[in-house]
């Protein structure tokens, strides 16, 4: 944990001496000089009280090999589990029987899905220690210096819908609990204050916390499943069987989940040692997303055709949406089952926080150079507590319909994106992350142009949005087949962007 410490220890500590006026200096300049003299006993407040709390200081920069000491790789699978081992999963699986399909069905999409798609973040996370680079900033190697701005702001709307979901799902579960006395917007608010504090602390507190926040979360999921597991056999009929329209659809959903936490994978492993074995960090990744995801998917999707078929679920279905199906599954439990449901609507403060994290350090890429030493990463935390908090309460008046409307399109632009970062890497890298010049990472000069990147990105969109098949829009290709989007999203940004690029180093040299 040395490198934490040093993060803080080499911060400047502001001399708010140095800006004292000199006599005869005009008013404009002594409210200026008053302004600086705030921040700088700001910052220096907030730098003893990273000291004493283990706040995260370091934001985007790449992180010096001599810092990059911990070597507890058990705490990805950690990480990775207490991500996933929560009721956002169960949430998703839910809209497994919105598409007609049965519980073997959304089953098996949910299994297969699950299993592509896990292996992104999880080789992606193996990339951090031997790059010592937050995702988005690898991404600079491919997109440019500027142009990465482009899936910087998708990546941060992505994130930022993601935080609204958990948000509210959190709300409804402590609503539900209260038997409507708290509404489900105090309990947003709630939510979302707790995750700040662990997001704003940064790296060392979010693994400890994940190290051990899955723990009470199975817990309840369990006790939750043996309460309520005779209503769970009394499954709605599905008469036709699974057509492929309604099976890619759905795994495009299950994919949708999967897939944006490899454009984030590698922030969670830049601190660990350049030694440590990339194939064990890559399967404590992949098993770590895997299992609790297919798991708590799959309960989902039987609990989403069941629930029409209980009274007690559908009632509180129709009050509090998931938060309510899960108070009722636990009310046989009586007090202590009131007790797990908190437990779960706290458990989605590991993924929130993780969420939140990440989003903090994307807020940063976004600002000029000059700027990214005086707006610290734990600032953005407070920003997108602001953003979250009023977002998720208009979500949460029609939570399944603003789902759907959120997944449908997040799928779709980080596999176009993961296409192009992974051909760059493996080709024209060949695999080599010594060929990622760390010095160069905010110098345009020596990165690429980026416009190779983003054109195969978006000319990919030519055969995704026929392909899309959304409550909103159905195209052609979809219409036949089912919606294949992210799979031709990766496939066609991935393909053009080999002679794209070819072209750029040719002009530009690099």
């Amino acid at each position: 944990m040395l490198a934490y410490n040093e993060d803080v220890e080499k911060q400047p500590t502001p001399d708010a001496g140095s800006n004292m006026p000199e006599r005869g200096e005009g008013e404009g300049e002594g409210e200026e000089v008053s302004a600086n003299r705030r921040w700088a006993a700001s910052r220096a407040f907030l730098i003893k009280a990273a000291a004493f709390g283990r706040v995260e200081f370091r934001g985007i920069a790449p992180i010096p090999i001599k810092e990059r000491t911990v070597e507890s790789t058990v705490d990805i699978f950690t990480l990775w589990w207490s991500l996933n081992t929560n009721i956002l999963p169960i949430t998703f699986g839910m809209l497994g029987p919105v598409y007609g399909l049965g519980l073997r069905d959304s089953s098996l999409v949910i299994l297969f899905f699950t299993l592509l798609t896990a292996l992104l973040p999880a080789y992606l996370s193996t990339l951090g220690p031997k790059i010592g680079m937050r995702q988005m900033i690898q991404a600079r190697y491919s997109f440019g210096r500027y142009l990465v701005s482009v899936p910087v702001l998708l990546n941060l709307a992505t994130l930022t819908g993601f935080s609204v979901i958990i948000a509210v799902v959190g709300g409804q579960c402590l609503s539900a609990v209260a038997g409507g006395s708290l509404s489900v917007d105090v309990g947003i608010v709630i939510i979302a204050l707790l995750a700040l504090v662990i997001s704003f602390c940064g790296f060392t507190v979010l693994h400890v916390y994940e190290r051990f926040a899955w723990i009470p979360a199975l817990v309840a999921i369990v006790v939750a499943v043996g309460t309520g597991g005779s209503g769970l056999r009394r499954q709605t009929a599905v008469e036709e069987p699974a057509a492929a329209p309604a099976v890619l659809s759905f795994g495009m959903i299950v994919a949708s989940y999967m897939i944006p936490w490899a454009c984030l994978a590698s922030d969670f492993t830049t601190y660990l040692s350049p030694m440590t074995s990339s194939a064990k960090i890559f399967w404590y990744s992949y098993l770590g997303t895997s299992i609790p995801t297919i798991l708590l998917m799959v309960l989902g999707a039987a609990i989403g055709g069941a629930v029409e078929n209980v009274p007690e679920w559908a009632d509180g279905y129709a009050s509090t949406s998931v938060g309510g199906v899960l108070a009722a599954m636990l009310a046989p439990a009586g007090g202590f089952g009131k007790f797990l449901v908190v437990l779960l609507s706290l458990s989605l403060l590991g993924n929130l926080a993780a969420t939140a994290y990440s989003v903090t350090l994307n807020f940063q890429m976004l600002l000029p150079q000059n700027l990214v030493a005086r707006v610290p990463r734990y600032a953005f935390a407070l920003v997108l507590t602001a953003i979250v908090v009023p977002v998720s309460i208009r979500a949460a008046a029609d939570f399944f319909v603003s789902l759907e409307n959120f997944v449908a399109l997040i799928g779709y632009w980080s596999s176009a994106f993961l296409g192009v970062v992974l051909v760059e890497h493996l080709l024209f890298r060949r695999g080599d992350c010594a060929s990622y010049d760390a010095d160069a990472w905010d110098k345009a000069r020596l990165l690429p142009w980026g416009a190779a990147a983003l054109a195969a990105a978006a000319l990919s969109f030519a055969l995704v949005i026929p392909a899309m098949d959304q409550t909103w829009y159905r195209g052609p290709i979809a219409a036949t087949t089912g919606d294949i989007g992210f799979e031709l999203a990766f496939a066609v940004s991935a393909v053009l962007y080999v002679p794209l690029r070819f072209l750029e180093k040719k002009f530009v040299g690099r």
